[in-house]
């Protein structure tokens, strides 16, 4: 009985995501063989994180391409992409959601470097990289920088963080809709671990 229920659960978990016809990982298997009420968690999580009503369904599908992505997850990857284009999401969208994701990632290990050491002359130095795409992002400058914080957080880069999430309360964003990207990208990254 808990296991029929379980693997539905499961299932709806992975179809929640777009993860369509995939098979249960190993992990998934071991919540799913034992009364595991993780698995109703994880799929109130997942349900309640992409129905945040500060996120039309295009963002959050854009949000969990760029954890997918992010995170080296190529099925994952291709289900969001599938789930943003049904959206309306452009190629130009979907291009410049790997290109902030990317470029999130050299800032945030540039940054927390400059953190971690705290040091004069790394802090003063300029970092030398270059962010043009920064400047006129398709995306509009607002989902943008909301797109940036999401990986920030997700890489854990505190200057990154704090100097995103500013900026974004500058274009007028709620902190509601921040809070609701951030536990958009943590829970997809607690399903990443399951996958």
């Amino acid at each position: 009985m808990f296991a029929t229920n379980n693997q539905d659960t499961a299932i709806q978990v992975l179809q929640a995501v777009g993860l369509v016809d995939t098979q249960l990982s190993t992990r998934l298997h071991a919540l799913v063989a034992t009364d595991a009420r993780y698995l109703k968690d994880l799929k109130i999580n997942i349900t309640n994180a992409l129905g945040a009503a500060t996120l039309s369904k295009k963002e959050a599908y854009l949000i969990g391409l760029a954890v997918a992505v992010n995170e080296k997850h190529s099925d994952l990857h291709a289900a969001f992409e599938k789930l943003a284009v049904q959206e309306g999401a452009t190629d130009k969208e979907i291009a410049e959601v790997i290109s902030c994701t990317s470029l999130m990632n050299a800032n945030n290990v540039f940054y927390r470097f400059r953190h971690f050491v705290n040091k004069e002359f790394y802090t003063s130095t300029p970092a030398g990289i270059r962010m043009s795409i920064m400047a006129n992002p398709v995306l509009g400058k607002e989902f943008f920088e909301l797109l940036s914080l999401a990986i920030s957080a997700l890489n854990g880069c505190e200057m990154c963080v704090t100097s995103h999430e500013e900026a974004v309360l500058k274009h007028g964003t709620e902190p509601q809709r921040v809070l609701d990207a951030v536990r958009l990208v943590a829970v997809l990254r607690s399903l990443i671990v399951l996958l």
